[in-house]
């Protein structure tokens, strides 16, 4: 079967509930997830309940930075070397796991903040292995990514509760 790769991204809500969504679909068809976070802890609500799931493992995300933009450059250099290795982790267990479905939220993000070199993310979705269906999310993927991708679906914001100052409700936004 011919896998795909898949990017959720945009800026409204929901990237990472769609990708969540699919994790679960190929969790009740007997498929094995590897689902791996970048810039965020495990404290979201999803995480507890996709590790109950067999056939989902949740890469833990052992590091908080912060905010990107409210880093310090020790700390952009600390995040660069942690969440690269995060990556390779990652990849590698993905391929020696013999996963079928490969999440990889925000890395986006962490690629476009140079945190990982996007070069490592082409190469290793160009050289899958054979039938490793590869979810990414986050905003702004590059053109580069776009290209290579099977699905692109973008999530717009035409209206968020934060515009009113409502904070992020646990269960909710996480």
């Amino acid at each position: 079967m011919k896998s795909c790769v898949h990017i959720y991204c945009g800026d409204g809500k929901g990237k990472t509930t769609a990708a969540v969504g699919l994790s679960v679909r190929a969790c009740g068809c007997g498929k094995k997830v590897l689902i791996t976070r970048f810039l965020k802890t495990d404290h979201s609500g999803e995480v507890k309940a996709l590790q109950a799931l067999p056939g989902i493992t949740v890469t833990p995300c052992e590091r908080s930075f912060g905010f990107f933009t409210r880093m310090s450059e020790q700390q952009k250099k600390e995040a660069k070397v942690y969440y690269s290795q995060l990556l390779q982790t990652t990849l590698q267990r993905a391929v020696e796991g013999a996963y079928d479905l490969l999440v990889m939220d925000e890395i986006m993000a962490v690629c476009n903040y140079g945190l990982v070199e996007e070069p490592v993310v082409l190469d290793f979705l160009t050289s899958r292995p054979e039938g490793l269906e590869v979810v990414l999310t986050g905003r702004n993927p590059s053109d580069k990514l776009i290209e290579l991708a099977d699905y692109v679906s973008e999530i717009k914001k035409i209206k968020h509760p934060y515009d009113r100052g409502i904070a992020a409700r646990q269960g909710i936004e996480y």
